[in-house]
C-alpha cells in the first residue's frame, strides 16, 4: 500500500513539472461568439490598419534576443455605435503570414475591448513581427484603436512597451 501511495505522489510530483504551454490565443471559440454577417450593411466604412508587435527584442548584441509576451488590445472607442473586425493576420518579420486570428466578420459593442494574446514561448514572429487588421464602422463613427502591448518579466526585472496602429487604407 505504501509503495502505490509512494508511486502515485510520484507520478503527481513529475506530471505538475510538465505545463502545457499554450502558444496564443487562436481559440477559434473566442472568435465564433463574435461572428456576424455585415453583407447587408452596405454603408460601411472599410479600412485597413497596420500595427507594430514585437514577440523579440535585441539584448545587448544582434545575437542574442529576449522573448516577449504580446498583447494585441482590438478596441471600439465609440460609445454609441458597434463596429465590425473583418480580418486580423498576423506576419513574421520578413512579412511571411504566420496565422489568421479571424477571417469572418466579428463585431465589438460601443466602448468594447477584445484581445488577442501572444505566448512569449511563441517566437514565430520575430523581432519585425507585426498584424494587419481590417474593419468597417459606420458613416461618423469614431475608428478604431488597436494597440500592442509587449511585456517581460525575470525575477525582480520588468520590461513593458506599447505601439499603436496606423491606418494604411
Amino acid at each position: 500500500m505504501k509503495s502505490l501511495l509512494l508511486l502515485t505522489l510520484t507520478f503527481f510530483f513529475f506530471s505538475s513539472c510538465f505545463e502545457k504551454k499554450e502558444m496564443s490565443s487562436i481559440n477559434p471559440e473566442n472568435w465564433s461568439k463574435r461572428r456576424i454577417d455585415i453583407s447587408s450593411r452596405d454603408s460601411l466604412e472599410y479600412g485597413k490598419s497596420y500595427l507594430s508587435v514585437y514577440s523579440q527584442i535585441y539584448s545587448m548584441s544582434e545575437h542574442k534576443t529576449h522573448n516577449l509576451t504580446v498583447m494585441v488590445s482590438l478596441r471600439n472607442t465609440s460609445d454609441m455605435d458597434t463596429i465590425y473586425l473583418l480580418k486580423a493576420e498576423y506576419f513574421d518579420t520578413h512579412g511571411v503570414p504566420v496565422r489568421t486570428y479571424f477571417n469572418n466578420s466579428i463585431f465589438l459593442a460601443p466602448m468594447e475591448t477584445t484581445e488577442i494574446i501572444i505566448d512569449e514561448h511563441d517566437i514565430s514572429g520575430g523581432t519585425g513581427s507585426n498584424f494587419l487588421i481590417e474593419w468597417k464602422i459606420p458613416m461618423g463613427c469614431p475608428e478604431p484603436l488597436f494597440e500592442g502591448i509587449m511585456n517581460s518579466t525575470m525575477g525582480q526585472q520588468g520590461l513593458s512597451f506599447t505601439t499603436q496602429s496606423k491606418r494604411i487604407e
